[in-house]
């Protein structure tokens, strides 16, 4: 990748039920998150058993997972707002180191790393 530079940032991962995805949402909105991904209908086996990826009359009663990549700076308070939720509901989060060729477009810019 000669004439590539890659950039450090972090990649948050949350799953929860549908009727939460604007919580989170609105939660990296008001990180200033630059954007998000949202998957649908997600299935998979965890602490509570399998969950299938059917919704019966809406989406709300499906899982969904919602990805953002921010910054170092932005996982804290990211986390700090998720706590209620994880507090009174089911759900998962994963933070992982990622790389990013264009910086500008995750809020970071300029110097630094």
């Amino acid at each position: 990748m000669s004439g590539l530079t890659l950039h450090p940032m972090k990649e948050i991962r949350v799953i929860v039920a549908g009727e939460h995805r604007a919580f989170v949402t609105e939660l990296f909105d008001k990180v200033h998150a630059t954007g998000y991904t949202i998957i649908g209908n997600v299935s998979g086996k965890g602490h509570h058993g399998v969950r299938e990826a059917h919704f019966m009359f809406s989406e709300q009663e499906s899982l969904v997972m919602i990805m953002t990549v921010v910054p170092e700076e932005k996982v804290e308070p990211i986390l700090a707002g998720l706590r209620p939720l994880f507090e009174r509901h089911s759900g998962v989060m994963f933070v992982a180191d990622v790389a990013v060729s264009r910086r500008e477009y995750f809020g970071k810019t300029g110097g630094g790393s």
